[in-house]
């Protein structure tokens, strides 16, 4: 089944050309210890995913790029022609001569009425290039103006226009200082509609991946493009082809769908996270080795830790033992800030994989109670490698993760709302303040159903 990826927004855009990028070089990667039957299933299987291919042409991406302002379309345009592996379809973008000036409520309200008869268009016209469609996966960030407003109004009139087919909005969530003013607030507005709209929310906090950039990739000066590229790979890691039955034969044709039936099981938990083991500079590469016991012992300490990359995990966290005394997670005296999972997906690429214990996954004491743990966990495999990593384990988790987060941006959009502070930017476009009100409670729901698991 394909995926249609809707790039929205200057983040939107840059992340996904990131993304084609990495997904072709990992397609054309030399990958010898693999046959060539397995090589060339691999390739059909991404190809159907996320390609088109026009007759004597380079692959088509299967997307549609929308901007308020034309010059990172463009940019992004070109890039990929340029590339020579992939491009994207002439006639698959939108954007005009102004952008919605880091205001929500210009992208949701203005923007996204005025043009939504040309971007559905775009979009349809897209779907229909697919012989089985599989849904959408929609890129855009949280706390500017077009990535986030028109962002949450186009995966609205996704869900309208497609009722059936799964909506995964992958959202860039914004450095904890230094960005705009307003950006609590966009955030807040953004994630209650998603919410209401979207099957998932795949999460990447940008805090999180400038450390990774600094401490595993040992890049000194970090640009966006290389902050773009440690995303694209990791989603990359999770969006190629995997067998996702034990000792499968065929590729999993419908990912979309797998990832919300492993991941989601009830439509009040949504919020994935996503973590990628090891991950270093490619000149490193070739000293290195890695055993799968390792790997698979630091990502599930990472996941119980809430350790977002493998250096400085807190060993001390363990999990509570079922039946014990010990508070539940909602109380203060929470044991070490154990991360407890509703699902979890372990997603193994490289040689012997097949013989790797995961046991420790499906440890009961990681989950919470209301769902069976040989439910809440499940292993994704392929022998093939993964972008010259000659092992590599991707976990996708539906955890307490972004409690905190969470809980910072909605509380630093309160204290601001409180006051007033802003509002008339937002009321102008049409955004009131019951609409405030309204998204306040939505995710103070979510906060309070994450924290109790």
């Amino acid at each position: 089944m394909s995926i249609v990826t809707v790039q929205l927004g200057q983040c939107g855009n840059q992340i996904g050309h990131e993304v084609f990028n990495a997904i072709c070089s990992d397609v054309h990667g030399t990958h010898g210890l693999c046959s060539k039957k397995e090589n060339e299933s691999y390739h059909d299987a991404c190809q159907e995913r996320f390609f088109c291919e026009e007759e004597s042409e380079v692959p088509v991406a299967r997307a549609v790029l929308v901007d308020m302002e034309p010059k990172v379309i463009s940019q992004t345009l070109s890039m990929a022609a340029r590339s020579g592996y992939w491009k994207y379809d002439d006639r698959s973008h939108f954007c005009q001569k102004q952008g919605s000036g880091n205001n929500w409520a210009n992208g949701y309200s203005v923007h996204g009425p005025r043009h939504k008869e040309v971007i559905m268009n775009l979009v349809q016209k897209e779907a229909e290039k697919c012989d089985r469609l599989g849904g959408f996966f929609t890129i855009m960030s949280m706390a500017g103006g077009t990535g986030s407003g028109l962002g949450a109004y186009v995966t609205q009139c996704l869900r309208d226009a497609f009722p059936t087919s799964f909506i995964l909005n992958h959202v860039i969530w914004p450095y904890g200082t230094g960005e705009i003013i307003v950006q609590n607030y966009n955030s807040v507005l953004t994630l209650s509609h998603l919410y209401q709209s979207s099957d998932a929310l795949l999460v990447h906090e940008n805090d999180v991946i400038h450390k990774i950039c600094a401490q595993l990739m040992n890049i000194k000066q970090i640009s966006f493009r290389d902050v773009n590229q440690v995303i694209a790979h990791q989603l990359g890691s999770v969006f190629q082809p995997t067998y996702t039955a034990e000792g499968g034969l065929h590729y999993s044709r419908n990912p979309l769908g797998d990832l919300m039936e492993t991941l989601v099981p009830h439509p009040e938990f949504k919020m994935l996270g996503l973590r990628n083991i090891p991950q270093m500079p490619e000149n490193s590469l070739a000293y290195s080795t890695f055993s799968w016991p390792g790997l698979i012992k630091h990502l599930r300490q990472m996941l119980i830790a809430n350790a977002k990359m493998e250096e400085g995990i807190d060993w001390q966290v363990r999990p509570p033992r079922l039946g014990s005394s010990i508070p539940s997670s909602h109380s203060t005296n929470k044991p070490l800030q154990f991360n407890t999972s509703i699902a979890n997906l372990v997603i193994l690429r490289g040689k012997d994989m097949h013989s790797i214990d995961l046991g420790s996954f499906r440890d009961p004491s990681l989950y919470t109670s209301w769902l069976n743990p040989q439910d809440a966990f499940n292993a994704w495999k392929t022998p093939r490698a993964f972008n010259k990593y000659e092992k590599s384990a991707s976990l996708v988790s539906n955890s307490q993760f972004l409690l905190k987060p969470l809980d910072n941006v909605v509380g630093k959009a309160w204290n601001m709302f409180a006051s007033k502070a802003y509002i008339h930017q937002y009321t102008k476009f049409g955004i009131e303040e019951e609409d405030f009100l309204d998204s306040f409670t939505a995710l103070e729901q979510v906060i309070c159903s994450y924290t109790i698991l």
